[in-house]
């Protein structure tokens, strides 16, 4: 690294440690055992054919976007390793008190319930095959996760912003849609954790904030490589063990439902122009100033695509999934 960006990044664990207060005190935190039927009360049996006769109401297409949205969550592991990759801001020995460190072990255990409470939720609504459910988390973890960030602490940054963003969105839908066809429960749940994702994302823009502040010429310069290469989803790899190609499946679902369309990905990219004030950022080296001309005129560009992709989803024929009980 160059020694600009070695002297931001020895200034950024300072500023996470102004920023941990974004991270929930584990004695009042939710667990996923809070929001499915007790199984060890009296009244398990009662509470457990109420929860499933609520989910009945899910359609197919809901069911689909929620086992995505699980395999997506529960492929954690390969989160966590892809932060510590990073150059300078990883957590070297897995137990470090440095402040970067604290917050990645943080924001995993925050992120550790939303599998598990998925995962549980799913479960106990016998409306899904889990076994295929379980074999494909176990092939995403298996092809593992590639953000596009090439170990690069600004890039990742700006990747984590996003993310976090579009992870948000998409749950918060999710409740919205599961609220509309009569299911209270999955709306509390993801309600919840879009509530989470909502934390983890100020944390990220706030991170990427400080790097603009102290850098604006080299975070320029990667917001501008992140965007050009595309935001990755971490699902990409996602596989049934079939020839399939089940992301792009699921995701066409998540569209055609309104869970998380292109649209959406435009409107992110546009907050985070705003976010850190991308158009109006002065003393800009020569090719970062480039850099910010090309960012800025990006979610005009890929509005104008916005038919042409609809279009091309449409002619997509329907796919069947696994994940679905015979159906």
């Amino acid at each position: 690294m160059s020694p600009e960006k070695e002297s931001v990044l020895a200034s950024i664990d300072r500023f996470v440690e102004t920023k941990l207060h974004l991270l929930c005190p584990i004695a009042q935190s939710w667990q996923p055992s809070d929001f499915v039927p007790d199984l060890t009360g009296d009244n398990w049996l009662k509470e457990l054919t109420d929860f499933r006769e609520a989910a009945r109401s899910l359609p197919d297409e809901l069911l689909v976007v929620l086992v995505g949205s699980t395999v997506t969550e529960e492929a954690l592991p390969s989160y966590q390793t892809a932060l510590n990759r990073i150059e300078g801001i990883g957590d070297k020995t897995g137990t470090s008190v440095n402040p970067w460190a604290r917050w990645t072990r943080g924001w995993t255990s925050e992120e550790n319930r939303h599998g598990d409470l998925l995962n549980r939720y799913l479960y106990l609504t016998g409306r899904v095959n889990m076994r295929e459910v379980e074999v494909t988390i176990q092939h995403l973890l298996t092809n593992g996760f590639d953000s596009g960030h090439h170990g690069d602490p600004y890039n990742a940054l700006v990747y984590t912003s996003f993310q976090e963003r579009a992870t948000r969105l998409s749950h918060a839908k999710v409740a919205q849609l599961a609220r509309q066809t009569g299911e209270p429960a999955l709306s509390r749940i993801c309600n919840t954790i879009a509530g989470d994702e909502a934390r983890h994302e100020e944390a990220y823009k706030c991170f990427m904030a400080h790097v603009f502040d102290a850098d604006p010429s080299g975070a320029m310069l990667s917001m501008e490589t992140m965007f050009t290469e595309t935001i990755k989803m971490p699902a990409l790899l996602m596989s049934d063990g079939s020839d399939n190609d089940v992301f792009a499946c699921f995701s066409r679902v998540a569209q055609g439902l309104g869970v998380y369309t292109f649209a959406d990905y435009i409107d992110i990219m546009d907050h985070l122009i705003q976010t850190w004030d991308i158009t109006n950022l002065k003393g800009l080296s020569g090719p970062a100033a480039a850099a910010q001309d090309k960012i800025c005129r990006m979610p005009d560009y890929y509005r104008r695509r916005l038919d042409w992709v609809q279009r091309k989803l449409n002619a997509q024929p329907c796919q069947i999934f696994p994940w679905l009980l015979k159906r």
